[in-house]
């Protein structure tokens, strides 16, 4: 992985076709993943976040941010394996604090309420119940909060 200096003070880790992974330089627990397209296949969406569980098991990671802003495209199947798979083992490995920020598009943040009401349904039991899980509309807001 790189260790490239950014601007507005990210540290770059690693860009993928579809998404930048970074890390807040002041805060180096905390890691961005950064959608740079409006959509990310299900293929490189999973490389994606394999990725972040990599840096997450190598070095303890207390916050990871994903912003959305750029998608325009929901895919459910992307969301519920990220919920029911992923998050799973990132809660096993300390990672318990998630923030999102989603575009500025209603219909894209239904169908994230809707894919979330589903995946509670069918997987109640899940340890994402147990994560800290919130939304926030700019990048500093959810460094902070």
């Amino acid at each position: 992985m790189k260790n490239v200096v950014m601007e507005s003070n990210l540290i770059l880790e690693k860009t993928f076709k579809h998404a930048i992974l970074s890390r807040v330089s002041e805060n180096p627990d905390i890691l961005i993943v950064e959608a740079t397209t409006s959509y990310i296949p299900i293929e490189e969406f999973k490389a994606i976040f394999n990725a972040i569980g990599d840096c997450v098991a190598k070095q303890p990671v207390t916050k990871l941010i994903f912003d959305k802003r750029k998608l325009t495209v929901f895919h459910q199947p992307s969301m519920e394996w990220y919920f029911v798979e992923w998050k799973e083992k990132m809660f096993d490995l300390g990672l318990r604090t998630h923030r999102k920020i989603l575009p500025n598009d209603e219909v894209f943040k239904q169908s994230v309420k809707i894919g979330r009401d589903k995946i509670s349904k069918n997987f109640p039991n899940g340890k994402y119940t147990q994560m800290d899980i919130q939304y926030s509309n700019t990048l500093e807001e959810a460094i902070e909060k």
